[in-house]
């Protein structure tokens, strides 16, 4: 958990089978992406991760929050791995879909269903 003036960001990650799940919740605003983004970015650290952020819990999103997703999607990328994200809440997939973001960090509505699949028709 994350605190830092008010700002209130925590995430809980755990491994189900190769997919590595960090649930984030709260607001993911600037100030909470620099203490979030370092504990995500080595979640992609290794070759090949399968990162699941799942947002559905994240009430806020900002400039510094979507740059933060940005940089872990990159890393990942570099590792021959992926990011997706689990996003449910109406005015973050606005977001992301004005931003041009929603396929590029693999939108998908959630995680009970097969990721691979949901990810799939999420973007097809």
């Amino acid at each position: 958990m994350f605190e830092d003036s008010g700002v209130f960001c925590e995430i809980e990650v755990r491994r189900s089978g190769a997919m590595t799940v960090a649930v984030l919740r709260g607001e993911l605003d600037l100030s909470a992406a620099h203490q979030v983004g370092p504990v995500l970015v080595r979640l992609v650290d290794g070759p090949g991760t399968d990162l699941v952020l799942d947002l559905r819990q994240v009430s806020f999103l900002d400039c510094g929050g979507i740059g933060m997703l940005c940089r872990v999607r990159n890393q990942a990328l570099a590792r021959q791995g992926r990011l997706r994200l689990v996003v449910d809440s109406p005015f973050l997939l606005r977001t992301l879909r004005v931003l041009g973001l929603e396929g590029p960090l693999g939108v998908m509505p959630g995680l009970d269903r097969d990721p691979a699949r949901a990810s799939a028709e999420a973007s097809g």
